[in-house]
């Protein structure tokens, strides 16, 4: 007689449920696994025949199929290990089929029968509570990050046996987390890098308190050891804490990639992801046959940070002008396509020409105008146009450098006045499905962006003498609503708009001159 055990897997990051349907048939011993299983999930066949065995179980003496329906869903991993020895328990009758109804299996089986731990468990949980799915086993390496996800009963187990005796005699204990607690840690976190060791560069410092209080991609420019990679490092310590929903959607990519550890299930601060220049297109934005996240993914609800930026191919940066701009990746491929978040600050840092000196004050420049333009090719328009502040970050003055006794504002500090900006946008668009300034679309900043008759004129004559385009002019007014969340008005003030504006596109000709 046929029976079903439901178990789930995950492409991209969204759970399918999957049937594993085990019938044994008269015919010589043997497995057949069926579905569009990949080499893994082949593999299964010997690991769950030696597990059910070593467990002190037999295993039947006939042919054993395995259908994993939907058949034409692929599946992969390991996590169908599980399952399939659960399946042909039933079988041989050490289960029963009619307790197991309300329950879903996810792990891998080692030779001994011990349950190993699988990547991708919060997502496969969240899926098969959606589905209705009342309780889950899972290894008891995964049971933190499984029980994250709230209104399914979660249990880990060690052993096939385990699994066993939870529905013959001694069940297992179901395992709750404090999600609340985790996120609560962000605030213990110290950072090896602050802005209080960063001497001078106020400009600099307060267009990083802009861009981590809007969310707003900024590019830094200025002369080697002007202090631009160091400002960079100390950006991650004055990012605000997460909210519950983007720390929950950033472990389900980072347990997808197998990137959690089991002392911290949850994500609870913002990932700092630094790309060195040798990264291909496919590494920032994710890919392969079987597609993975990128670096932008990774990056979520966080900073990309791209260091010597124009030292990056062309092309690899080009394809962050799609991602920028929706926020999200579509990854498409012959079968099917994935679709990844990739809402991640762009912070990036570069010379201004190929020796590093172009508007220097006190070393001069050695490049020619072609060396210049070809160097600066590199950062097309369109790209410019999505990167909100552009700042100027010269060298530092002999009495900067020397001056001790100048205390430097601490990251802590910053730190206050970013999250009270974005604890105003959070209330603000509560009702827009939006967290901070930078998601701003064109009627939302119609809505929210309103600017007085002065102000209007001042963007007339900004409009003529910078050539803003369309996408430029909206994000003038998005980093003028961060300015004015910054200095607690509910308006846009005519300040705060000559404030955005200061941070123009830049360019060649213009750097170095304010």
């Amino acid at each position: 007689m046929v029976n079903t055990v439901k178990t789930t897997t995950v492409i991209g990051l969204n759970a399918y449920i999957v049937s594993v349907e085990t019938d044994v048939v008269n015919s010589l011993p043997a497995i057949s696994i069926v579905g569009l299983p990949d080499a893994s999930v082949n593999e299964a066949r010997d690991r769950v025949k030696s597990a059910i065995k070593n467990s002190g179980y037999t295993f039947p003496a006939r042919k054993v199929v395995i259908n994993l329906a939907p058949a034409d869903l692929k599946k992969a991993g390991t996590s169908f290990d599980l399952p399939i020895a659960v399946g042909i328990l039933i079988e041989e009758e050490v289960l029963n089929a009619e307790q197991l109804k309300d329950y879903a299996f996810i792990g891998e089986l080692s030779l001994d029968g011990s349950i190993r731990g699988v990547t991708g468990v919060l997502p496969l949980v969240i899926g098969l509570k959606e589905a209705g799915i009342k309780n889950v086993i899972v290894p008891k390496s995964n049971i933190n990050e499984a029980a994250l996800c709230l209104g399914i009963n979660v249990y880990g187990a060690e052993h096939l046996t385990d699994v066993v005796n939870h529905f013959v005699e001694t069940p297992l204990n179901r395992t709750f987390i404090d999600v609340q607690e985790y996120l609560n840690r962000q605030t213990e976190h110290d950072y090896t890098y602050d802005f209080k060791d960063v001497k001078g560069q106020r400009k600099a410092k307060k267009a990083l308190e802009i861009a981590a209080a809007g969310g707003h991609n900024i590019l830094m420019i200025g002369s080697p050891g002007s202090g631009k990679t160091l400002m960079a490092k100390c950006f991650a310590s004055i990012l605000p804490p997460l909210e519950m929903s983007e720390a929950l959607e950033l472990t389900k990519i980072y347990s997808v990639c197998g990137l959690l550890s089991d002392e911290e299930p949850l994500m609870i601060r913002r990932p700092f992801r630094a790309v060195h220049h040798t990264a291909s297109a496919n590494g920032i934005i994710g890919g392969g046959s079987t597609p993975k996240p990128g670096e932008i993914t990774l990056a979520n609800r966080g900073v990309l940070f791209l260091d010597e930026m124009v030292e990056f191919p062309r092309q690899v940066l080009e394809v962050l002008r799609q991602p920028l701009e929706d926020g999200e990746i579509v990854i498409s491929r012959a079968k099917h396509s994935i679709k990844y978040p990739a809402k991640f600050i762009l912070l990036g840092a570069m010379n201004p020409c190929p020796c590093g000196f172009l508007g220097d004050k006190e070393k001069q420049c050695t490049c020619s105008d072609f060396q210049i333009s070809r160097y600066l090719a590199k950062l097309s328009g369109p790209l410019l146009d999505r990167i909100d502040i552009q700042v100027d970050v010269p060298r530092l003055t002999p009495t900067e450098l020397l001056n001790a006794t100048e205390k430097e504002e601490d990251s802590k500090t910053i730190r206050a006045r970013v999250v009270k900006a974005r604890q105003i946008q959070v209330e603000r668009y509560k009702d827009e499905d939006i967290l901070t300034n930078a998601e701003l679309n064109s009627n939302l900043i119609k809505k929210y962006c309103k600017i007085d008759a002065k102000s209007q004129e001042l963007l007339k004559v900004a409009i003529v003498k910078y050539q803003l385009s369309g996408r430029r002019y909206d994000r003038i007014l998005k980093l003028a609503r961060t300015i004015a969340d910054l200095d607690g008005s509910k308006d846009i003030q005519q300040i705060h708009l000559m404030q955005a504006l200061q941070f123009k596109m830049f360019n060649a000709e213009t750097f170095g001159k304010g």
